[in-house]
């Protein structure tokens, strides 16, 4: 088999020429500078990772020439074409030397400087054959972690190298055989080093999350010119700290935080860059430019650019009123509303403050609100006072008002809401007042003259304590969605009231003209005794309109701060730090799933979708006012504001990004230039951590392209993500992440179809169920909808819908005296899910799933979902391993006559192998459910009908087949590195369809040293054919037949840590058969190699 496709921690970075080198695992990719994307890769040094890529810099060398290293392999690489062809030189070999790697340079010549394990530097000539000229050792350096080369030539070079004892030492290649300095100071193990010769500057990183730079002159130069003396000790890391680079005299430091820190002179952190999921790994500086490249453990590789001008700050513009709230009218004008209801407006071009409303027109209750016109140089103003009045007026003309007045008391809520019916010129208002009564108004804004108001409709909030909308968007279909302060979700019907009469009374220059609106929209002018009617005695000859959908306390009792719709669906935000997507579906709202989009940001305001495909979250972070953009991982801006509960306003235009807040009694300007981002993703970021668990959900036909797979993953940092992995990319695109786990994704499971000529597949993608569970005793399932979708950027599509979720303390959160009462382990953990095959049945009607989960505190459980109800309940449960369940399959056997006998198949860390009839609980909690029509007390699954200890120690993996006589092959691996193969019958006590069942072992094949380390992975392929992968990075295909396993191949793979497997067969155009693996670990890597033809029919016995 051969890699077709690998996603792999990044272990080295570096600059050559226009192009950025990567080395993932034994590849390395070359992404364009200019225009970005990758330009190629190859796999260079087979079975070992890339630890260093080390360019020829030196002019009169051939061009684009790198050499590569890692562990005891050795390689000299071709860059050509712009990164666009990668050529391994020297005859095309890659080279095994006898001890590990830790530096190379170039030397005039062309030849290398290799620095080894055991404190040996070795001149190597690399072209023909390969030959050593050159050795030196030196003593008492100890174990090296890492070294660093300086000068040119063999008598002047000098090697300084970090040991596990947090020392450095440093020694002159051809003079000595001790080290002649070491620099003391770590408390840790010395794990990166990095030397600037025309500064005589050395930095090194360490263990001990500290960075510090020694002043040691010239290495190349005499030994008495060498300092040694420690200029800087940096702390700002909060883990290991792997690489470091020299910006000038200053260290700039990537570490397993996640963080890449640049210092200043004094050793504080002046730039600190965010935005990988996991620990950062490696780290270049490119010489021309500045630009610097991070990669890490989640296979992402960022560019950052320098900032060219430094960062903004607030500043106080010395509001002549005492602020109630703000608002930016575009980039350059803030309005501000006083405490006693007076309105100015600042123009930031002059600087200067304006009159825009006297105190008297607000009053000290007032309430803002504006909307920008058309032309960008105008803004629609809406003011409500404590008295119900309303003025709405231009911010241009504020002497042309209409005056409303709306209700009895005062306007607890007022806003404008996009409206995609209305012409340009058109905006939608709506003003929440006393007894939750809500009124949609039409303002049509006339240059010269008072804006034009009609009343559309009146609305009624649901019964609570603070009963006012805080957010509302118009859907198409005729339909009001609003957000209250309760954190509810209200959807409204906005047709049937529309065209009905209001009045208005114009107020221009002190003149009162009453104006008339009618319902043919015909003005004309009224009486002196029509005067005395308002828009109160107006309103009540519309209905009051209640919710046809309402989704009570969505988001918590802090409210709801924003309902946005965007690509046909509907995003809410709220205060308890997650959003929302929604759907409208029959006039019902549907949540379809929610996301956190970081940790820490626990109040979100807005939701921002770009032109460029990017998310802006705007929300709080402590009392930091931060833009995060979802695509880079990272904070755009961050401001100290003091906190979410203060006035603002944000405003994004071409021009400058404006934030303006009430601080201190005062109003502050945050403004900053538009500039290029300065992170640019080249590779995009995976999982920050280990990847525990992997599926295939199917594959998706895209015109003009090949079939492109699509697969959902686990991992340790609590999320799962559905990516595409290209064979022609050789990349993977994350699609979507579900962060629902509040600990780690141990085991996925689909239900439902996963290729063409299932049900619930079509031409336009796939529709699969998908379960998730890991520690905290947690299960989530989705509904995943994939289809093609050539505009983004992995040419797939995907929606996912939240179905239901499980917990098993979640009744022992609902007791009132839970305090006394003794809580579920905490740590209880699902470690294997299996998707019980045949439920739906004459006897079932009713499409139920049910799944069986195999848990670390000993039990096997069983839980049932019905996808309608959005539920997941536990039916039956047995503790009979009283010891960790590692693994569960379930299998269905059919009788000749059509009866279903539903088996289960569980291991455990003793090596013992179960198999349970759950038949009879399946129909029993069926019946149960029926009639409780809720939670049951869970059943026992009673004794399992056989055991069988396969093993010594755990079953780390476990696989079913069904042979074409109807019986089982069951194969199994174990920590012990064996492989364990039975063959089983089921029969029946008689023919009562309600005899209980019996297993016959009719084979058993076991293979004790099948691997040197944990079997992680195993498929049953066809009943002469076995596919097993193991820790040891090794994937062998075996052949079952009458004289047990025989090996056929063996092909190694590049993920090490190995946690699961996953194959599948697909044919080509051509007819030919192949067969797909992938596997996870610390990494992704998926296979493919051709499927051996299946052995012909036995001849019967004579």
């Amino acid at each position: 088999m051969e890699s077709v496709a690998l996603v792999a921690p990044v272990t080295a970075l570096e600059f050559a020429g226009d192009v950025l080198l990567a080395g993932t695992g034994p590849e390395v990719v070359a992404f364009r500078l200019s225009g970005g994307g990758i330009a190629a890769r190859r796999n260079v040094l087979r079975e070992a990772s890339v630890l260093g890529l080390r360019p020829d810099r030196d002019p009169g060398a051939a061009a684009g020439r790198v050499a590569v290293f890692g562990g005891r392999w050795l390689a000299v690489l071709g860059v050509r074409a712009g990164g666009a062809r990668l050529a391994v030189c020297g005859g095309g070999e890659v080279r095994a030397v006898r001890e590990r790697v830790w530096e190379v340079r170039w030397v005039p010549g062309g030849l290398l400087v290799l620095a080894l394990g055991s404190g040996t530097v070795a001149l190597y000539e690399w072209r023909g054959g390969g030959r050593w000229l050159r050795w030196a050792s030196c003593d008492g350096t100890g174990a090296l972690r890492c070294a660093v080369l300086a000068g040119t030539g063999w008598k002047r070079l000098a090697l300084a190298a970090g040991t596990a004892m947090g020392t450095v030492v440093v020694w002159r290649v051809a003079a000595a055989k001790v080290p002649q300095m070491r620099l003391c100071g770590h408390c840790g193990t010395v794990l990166a080093l990095c030397y600037s010769a025309p500064r005589g500057l050395l930095a090194s990183a360490s263990e001990d999350r500290s960075v510090r730079l020694w002043a040691v002159g010239d290495l190349s130069g005499e030994q008495g010119a060498w300092d040694g003396s420690c200029l800087l000790v940096c702390y700002g890391h909060g883990a290991r700290v792997a690489a470091v680079v020299l910006r000038g005299q200053c260290p700039v430091s990537a570490g397993e935080d996640g963080a890449c820190l640049e210092w200043d002179d004094g050793g504080y952190v002046w730039r600190n860059r965010r935005g990988h999921r996991g620990a950062l790994r490696a780290l270049a500086l490119r010489p021309a430019g500045g630009c610097l490249a991070t990669g890490g453990d989640d296979g992402g590789v960022r560019l950052w650019r320098p900032r060219r001008a430094a960062a903004a700050s607030a500043t106080k513009l010395g509001c002549p009123l005492r602020p109630r709230s703000v608002l930016l009218a575009g980039p350059r004008r803030v309005l501000v509303l006083g405490e006693a209801g007076g309105l100015v407006a600042y123009e930031a071009a002059s600087g200067r403050w304006a009159p825009v409303l006297p105190p008297a027109a607000g009053g000290p209750r007032a309430m803002l609100a504006a909307a920008p016109l058309p032309d960008g140089e105008d803004t629609l103003c809406a003011l409500a006072g404590g008295d119900g009045r309303l003025l709405l007026f231009s911010l241009s003309c504020p002497g042309d008002t209409t005056e409303l007045r709306l209700f009895e008391g005062a306007v607890h809520g007022l806003g404008w809401a996009p409206h995609p019916g209305l012409p340009p010129s058109a905006s939608s208002l709506l003003a929440s007042g006393p007894d939750g009564e809500m009124l949609w108004l039409n303002v049509t804004h006339r240059p010269g003259r008072a804006p034009r108001v009609q009343v559309m409709g009146r609305y009624l909030l649901p019964l609570c304590k603070q009963r006012w909308h805080t957010c509302a968007a118009f859907l198409q279909g005729q339909l009001l969605l609003c957000g209250d302060r309760r954190g509810s979700l209200l959807l409204f019907p906005c047709s049937r009231s529309s065209g009905q009469a209001a009045e208005s009374t114009s107020i221009a220059s002190g003149n009162t003209d009453p104006v008339v609106e009618d319902a043919t929209n015909r003005v004309c002018e009224d009486t002196s005794s029509e005067l005395e009617l308002s828009c109160l005695s107006h309103k009540e000859a519309l209905p009051l309109e209640a919710p046809l959908s309402v989704l009570f306390g969505l988001h918590g009792k802090t409210g709801v701060t924003s309902v946005t719709c965007h690509g046909g669906y509907i995003y809410s935000t709220g205060r308890d730090g997650v959003y929302r997507q929604l759907r409208v579906r029959d006039q019902q709202l549907e949540v379809l799933w929610k996301h956190r989009p970081c940790k820490g940001l626990q109040w979100i305001e807005e939701l921002r979708f770009t032109t460029d495909g990017d998310l802006l979250v705007l929300g709080f972070h402590a009392d930091n006012f931060v833009v995060w953009s979802s695509r880079m991982g990272e904070n755009l801006h961050c401001i100290p504001c003091g906190g979410g509960h203060r006035s603002w306003s944000y405003c994004s235009s071409p021009e400058a990004e404006t934030v303006a807040f009430v601080k201190c009694g005062d109003v502050l300007l945050y403004q900053c230039g538009v500039e290029p981002r300065e992170q640019q993703v080249l590779l995009p970021s995976l999982h920050g951590r280990e990847i525990t668990c992997v599926r295939r959900l199917g594959a998706v036909e895209v015109p003009g392209r090949a079939a492109i797979n699509v697969f959902v993953t686990g991992s340790e940092d609590t999320t799962a993500c559905v990516l595409v992995l290209s064979e022609c990319s050789q990349a993977a695109v994350p699609l979507a992440r579900l962060s629902d786990h509040v600990s780690s994704v141990r085991a996925l499971v689909l239900a439902g179809p996963v290729g063409p000529g299932e049900e619930g597949f079509d031409d336009e993608g796939l529709s699969t169920l998908l379960f998730s569970a890991g520690g905290r005793a947690q299960i989530e399932c989705y509904r995943l909808l994939c289809a093609a979708d050539p505009a983004s950027e992995g040419a797939v599509g995907c929606q996912v819908i939240h179905v239901a979720s499980h917990r098993l303390d979640e009744h022992w959160e609902r007791k009132k005296n839970r305090h006394k009462l003794v809580k579920m382990d905490p740590e209880t953990r699902y470690m294997s899910l299996s998707v019980i095959p045949g439920t739906s049945t004459k006897q079932m009607p009713t499409p139920w799933k049910f799944l069986a989960a195999a848990c670390s505190d000993g039990s096997v459980r069983v839980f049932r979902l019905l996808e309608a109800a959005r539920k997941l309940v536990l039916v039956a449960e047995s503790f009979h391993h009283q010891r960790c369940v590692l693994k569960v399959e379930a299998f269905l056997h059919t009788r000749a006559g059509g009866e279903r006998r539903h088996l289960l198949c569980s291991a455990a860390t003793d090596g013992g192998i179960a198999f349970w009839d759950i038949t009879s609980p399946i129909m029993d909690a069926v019946d149960a459910l029926n009639k409780a029509e809720g939670e049951v007390k869970p059943l026992s699954l009673g004794a399992p009908l056989l055991t069988v200890m396969a093993h010594s120690c755990g079953v780390n993996s476990l696989h079913i087949y069904e042979t074409l006589e109807g019986r089982y092959l069951v194969a199994s691996g174990s920590d012990d590195g064996s492989i364990h193969i039975c063959l089983l019958e089921v029969t029946l006590d008689g023919d009562n369809p309600m005899a209980g069942t019996c297993l016959h072992i009719l084979e058993l094949v076991a293979q004790p040293f099948a691997h040197a380390a944990h079997v992680m992975g195993i498929r049953v392929l066809r009943p002469d054919l076995l596919l097993s992968a193991s820790v040891d990075q090794r994937l062998i295909l075996w052949q079952h037949g009458p004289r047990g396993l025989e090996e056929l191949s063996t092909t190694f793979f590049n993920v090490p840590d190995l946690a699961e497997l996953d194959c599948w067969e697909g044919i080509e155009a051509s007819g030919e058969q192949w067969l797909y693996c992938v596997l996870c670990g610390q990494g992704l890597e998926m296979l493919r190699g051709t499927m051996p033809p299946e052995p012909p029919p036995s001849e019967p016995p004579q």
